[in-house]
């Protein structure tokens, strides 16, 4: 939240120091040009505001989280269990926990001395973004950035600070799907391997009237207790982000 604040302060302060633009319904005829400024101004602005959550979870480590959380949950065989709203918000306070540091180095570099007028709109903008740059250039492939310059056709850039933010938010989000996806694997597998034993087992007792879901599922359950899976997969994945 301090982080949407901040975008939304640092958004207002775009506009001229001495005298912020008046909102209203009214229409009518534009009769300065600067006006016609503010308006466009006003538009870009709400548009904006309106993309911020989204764009703030697609630079983060929200992806990958909420994937790796939703395979799990697959894997035990549970529906419901959690449920949604607590899996979203359980990737929602590990996101927060895992960018703390970045939003704060983003804060006190790029937003906090704009707001206090010591440095200029392109100096703020830059150094705001270039903590988030630095996280996702840490999650990213190189062969996922050399994709999309390959698909827009441009030349290879010479370092790490030349990568385009337009470029490197798909490739991060390419590679958190990635990430995502081989970890959720890893988590199938001994969850599978415990279907596959109880599956075996009552087929050999000669019960294949009963599904073998019925006893897998509690023993997948109490399997996870017994090892602390919670702590294993929520310290396994903060640390699996460089």
């Amino acid at each position: 939240m301090k982080i949407i604040l901040a975008l939304f302060i640092f958004s207002i302060s775009l506009f001229a120091a001495d005298n912020l633009p008046v909102i209203n319904l009214s229409i009518a005829s534009i009769d300065q040009p600067a006006q016609f400024v503010k308006t466009i101004n006003i538009a870009i602005i709400l548009i904006l505001l309106a993309m911020a959550p989204t764009l703030l979870l697609m630079v983060t480590s929200f992806t990958r989280l909420i994937i790796v959380l939703s395979l799990l949950r697959q894997a035990m065989g549970l529906q419901q269990a959690p449920p949604n709203q607590i899996v979203i918000s359980m990737a929602l306070i590990l996101t927060i926990f895992i960018m703390e540091p970045y939003a704060k180095t983003s804060y006190n570099e790029g937003i906090k001395p704009y707001m206090e007028e010591k440095i200029g709109y392109e100096e703020a903008f830059a150094k705001s973004v270039k903590p988030f740059k630095e996280f996702m250039i840490k999650n990213t492939r190189e062969e996922d950035i050399a994709l999309f310059y390959r698909i827009k056709k441009e030349k290879n850039p010479k370092n790490i600070d030349d990568v385009a933010l337009t470029l490197l938010m798909p490739a991060f989000i390419v590679s958190e799907l990635r990430t995502a996806f081989e970890i959720g694997f890893l988590i199938f597998l001994p969850f599978l391997v415990i279907d596959i034993i109880v599956a075996s087992i009552l087929m050999s007792l000669g019960m294949m009237m009963l599904p073998p879901v019925m006893i897998s599922l509690p023993i997948k359950v109490i399997f996870f207790i017994i090892i602390d899976g919670w702590q294993l997969i929520i310290g396994n994945l903060a640390q699996s982000f460089k």
